[in-house]
């Protein structure tokens, strides 16, 4: 009951008008022709209003019904999803699954992912969001989020069960114009001191320690696409996502540097992790969720 509503009045309501007329709705819900007039006769006289027109051979929806007919249908579809939600959790499916991702992280295979789930949990709400840096992290210890895909520097906390999901290579860029890139030849980190280094930053602590940072001069960023513009209007040099940067150096909008003795460069990729707070198990949609998405990136 919704106040003066039960759903089976809609359910009737909705019924007639997808048959055309009152005993056919009768026919598919299995009921005879007068426990359908009386239901939508209760439903008019409650509301105060004419639902259907019935001086013709076949009911014809009046102005208000056809509005209703739809809020109707919103309702029992809300109806519905909020049946399937319970039912999912009974069987150990999360009521909610929210996810948060950090900038670095390539998203096809995740987008991916998010189809297959959507497929094989359709009622599942899934809330996502994208952070800066070290934001997905934080949404995960908040517990707004339950599954984080996220760089974990400089090492894992002990209270985060991360799963290494992938490395990237971070590739040091210039636009063509820039005095690094006319030097013609290997760059030393006395050359970059030089140099303004675009840096991406955590918002929440903007002047805490970032990945591959040389010298001084650095201009910082929490929005990794408007890192992008500032590199390629040759404002500084940075470190991109091998696969961001990738269509760039193809057509000569970039261009690699080559960076004697680089430290960042000897540490290898970095690892993009599936992370979870030990304490805060994974359902199985996110644990299925999981699964898919390392199969994909395997």
């Amino acid at each position: 009951m919704i106040g003066s509503l039960t759903l089976d009045q809609l359910r009737v309501l909705t019924t007639i008008a997808d048959t055309g007329s009152f005993s056919a709705a009768g026919r598919r819900l299995g009921r005879a022709q007068s426990a359908i007039s009386q239901a939508v006769a209760t439903l008019e006289d409650v509301q105060g209003v004419t639902l259907f027109d019935r001086s013709g051979f076949r009911p014809v929806l009046t102005d208000v019904g056809r509005v209703l007919v739809g809020q109707a249908r919103t309702v029992l579809a809300s109806a519905a999803r909020f049946e399937a939600v319970a039912a999912g959790t009974r069987e150990g499916i999360e009521p909610e699954l929210a996810i948060a991702i950090d900038p670095l992280v390539p998203t096809a295979a995740f987008i991916d992912s998010l189809h297959a789930l959507r497929a094989a949990f359709p009622f599942l709400p899934v809330s996502f969001s994208t952070e800066g840096l070290g934001g997905a992290e934080r949404r995960l210890r908040r517990g707004n989020a339950v599954l984080a895909l996220c760089t974990l520097l400089p090492s894992v906390p002990d209270d985060v069960a991360a799963l290494p999901l992938l490395g990237i290579d971070l590739v040091p860029v210039a636009s063509p114009a820039h005095p690094l890139v006319t030097l013609g030849r290997p760059v030393t980190a006395t050359d970059l001191e030089e140099h303004v280094q675009l840096v991406l930053s955590d918002p929440a602590a903007p002047e805490g320690p970032n990945y591959g940072v040389i010298g001084t001069r650095t201009w910082r960023f929490v929005d990794l696409a408007r890192r992008l513009d500032f590199l390629l209007a040759g404002l500084g040099w940075c470190r991109m996502p091998e696969h961001l940067v990738a269509p760039y150096l193809a057509d000569g909008r970039l261009v690699a540097l080559a960076i004697d003795d680089d430290p960042a460069g000897a540490a290898g990729p970095l690892t993009i992790y599936a992370a979870s707070m030990r304490n805060r198990v994974l359902g199985r949609a996110g644990s299925w969720l999981l699964d898919d998405l390392r199969a994909r990136l395997a």
